[in-house]
C-alpha cells in the first residue's frame, strides 16, 4: 500500500522538527529537508528520511527535489513551505544585501519550490500545498521587518497562486498564521543580526539597547506570553494535508486570531498602536 508523501522545508528544529515526526508516526512518507548536512544527519539517526535543501540555492531545490521523486516514483502528495529565519533590526538599519539574504530564503526559494512540485502534483491530478506564514504576514511590528516583509509578500503570492488553481481543485494552497511557537527562530536570528546590523552606527542605538536586545539575547527557557508548543501548529498542518475540505488560512495562537480580528475591525491608527504593545 502506497504511503502519501511529504516534503517539509525546515526541519532542523521547531515546526518542522515536530511536523516531520508526528507525520512520519501517523504514516507518512516524510522527506524532512534541512540546510545543514550535519542536521540531516542527526535527523535520520532518529529515523527520519532526510534531505539537504537550502532554498537560497536552485541547484540544492533541484537535488533534494530528485532525490524525493526517486524515492517516491515521480510523485509527491504534499509540500510545507516552512523554512526561513529572520533578521532582527530597523527597517532604517536593513542594507540591500540583508534584504536580499533573507528574501533568497524566505520567498524566493518557498515559490520556486512551490512552481517545480506544482507540475508534478498537476500530472499525479492532486496535491497540497502549504505555506508556513506568520501573525507577522499581516501585522508587523517594531524590529521586525526585514522577517514581516518576506512573510507579507509570502501570504500575497499565496493567496494569488490559490486564485489561479481555482479551476484546478484537486490542488489545494493553504496557509498557516502561527503566532508565538516555542521555536528556536529568536535564538537563531542572533546570528543574522549580529551580522547585518550595526547598533553602535545606528541613530536609534538606544532603542536597540533597551528593547530588542534584552528580548534578544534573553534566556531560552523564558517562556513568551501566549506561547504554544510547535504541535499546534502541526495540528493544523493533519488538518490541511489530510481533510477532504482544508481550510484555505488556518491562525494559530490567540494573539494571531485576536489580530485577525483587530485589522478587519479598526482604523490603521488604532491598529498600529495595538500592534506596538
Amino acid at each position: 500500500m502506497t504511503r502519501n508523501s511529504i516534503l517539509i522545508t525546515g526541519c532542523s528544529s521547531g515546526i518542522g522538527y515536530d511536523a516531520a515526526h508526528t507525520l512520519h508516526a501517523r504514516g507518512w512518507q516524510v522527506f524532512a529537508s534541512c540546510r545543514s548536512e550535519a542536521d540531516v544527519e542527526r535527523l535520520r539517526t532518529e529515523g527520519l528520511n532526510s534531505v539537504c535543501l537550502d532554498l537560497a540555492s536552485d541547484e540544492s531545490i533541484d537535488l533534494a527535489l530528485t532525490h524525493v521523486l526517486e524515492r517516491t516514483e515521480g510523485t509527491l502528495d504534499a509540500v510545507f513551505n516552512n523554512g526561513a529565519f529572520a533578521i532582527p533590526g530597523l527597517v532604517e538599519d536593513i542594507r540591500r544585501d540583508a534584504l536580499q539574504d533573507i528574501f533568497n530564503t524566505n520567498l524566493f526559494g518557498t515559490v520556486e519550490l512551490t512552481n517545480r512540485v506544482l507540475p508534478i502534483m498537476r500530472r499525479q491530478g492532486h496535491g497540497r500545498i502549504v505555506m508556513c506564514s506568520s501573525v507577522l504576514g499581516f501585522a508587523a511590528g517594531p524590529f521586525r521587518g526585514a522577517y514581516t516583509s518576506t512573510k507579507y509578500a509570502l501570504e500575497g503570492m499565496t493567496d494569488t497562486l490559490r486564485l489561479e488553481l481555482r479551476s484546478e481543485p484537486a490542488l489545494k494552497v493553504i496557509l498557516i498564521e502561527p503566532g508565538p511557537i516555542k521555536t528556536l527562530i529568536r535564538e537563531n536570528s542572533i546570528p543574522h543580526f549580529e551580522r547585518w546590523i550595526d547598533v553602535d552606527a545606528s541613530a536609534s542605538r538606544e532603542r536597540y539597547k533597551q528593547l530588542l536586545i534584552p528580548r534578544l539575547y534573553k534566556p531560552a527557557e523564558k517562556k513568551d506570553r501566549f506561547e504554544l508548543p510547535p504541535s499546534a501548529v502541526t495540528e493544523k498542518l493533519i488538518h490541511a494535508i489530510e481533510h477532504p475540505k482544508p481550510q484555505p488560512r488556518y491562525y494559530v495562537t490567540v494573539p494571531t486570531r485576536l489580530a485577525g480580528i483587530f485589522k478587519r475591525i479598526t482604523s490603521t491608527r488604532w491598529f498600529d498602536y495595538l500592534c506596538d504593545r
